[in-house]
């Protein structure tokens, strides 16, 4: 097994920070939030820096650290209550849906998925949309689709009832993502 030295810290800011910064940016989607968490991340891995154990690269390692910092962030934010409902939801489920639950659209000429992640307009047109998800909302489809964390997890760590309530409430998550990029994609 190849093992690593840890990077000087002095050296972490300038080699790390952007690729930390902007991986924080990803998740949270507030800079502000996003700083913070670059200077906790920091702190703490200035101080764990002893147990290091050279398994990971330096950036690999810092990275490990920050999304922990991230769930701490949205462990913090799940136990503020939030109202999850968006109250154009249910607007919007009338306009998509007929009265037994069918479309009444067909799909739109959205990008195939293995293409649509390599184009850059349909990554921003992404990033857009998710920022427009209640705030609860994003925070799950963030952390089931972006950090790939499992449904207990994400239940324990937002402080959901049920695992029900996690699909009810990614169900809602994908159907307003859907909406946003059919009108938003269309626009380029």
């Amino acid at each position: 097994m190849k093992t690593h030295d840890l990077t000087p810290p002095e050296q972490w800011l300038e080699d790390y920070g952007d690729v930390l910064y902007r991986y924080a940016l990803g998740r949270v989607r507030n800079p502000a939030v996003a700083e913070d968490l670059l200077q906790e991340t920091l702190l703490s891995a200035l101080k764990a820096q002893q147990n290091y154990s050279g398994t990971a690269t330096t950036q690999t390692w810092l990275i490990g650290i920050l999304k922990h910092k991230i769930i701490d962030f949205f462990r913090q934010k799940g136990r503020e209550k939030e109202d999850t409902l968006d109250p154009q939801s249910s607007e919007i489920e009338q306009l998509l849906f007929d009265h037994e639950g069918h479309w009444q659209q067909a799909l739109s000429n959205l990008p195939e998925p293995e293409n649509a992640m390599q184009q850059a307009q349909f990554l921003a047109v992404l990033e857009s949309c998710i920022d427009r998800l209640p705030g609860r909302l994003a925070r799950v489809f963030i952390l089931r689709e972006l950090e790939n964390l499992d449904n207990d997890e994400i239940c324990q760590i937002l402080a959901i009832s049920s695992i029900n309530n996690l699909w009810v409430m990614m169900s809602r998550a994908r159907l307003q993502l859907r909406h946003c990029l059919e009108i938003q994609w269309l626009k380029h």
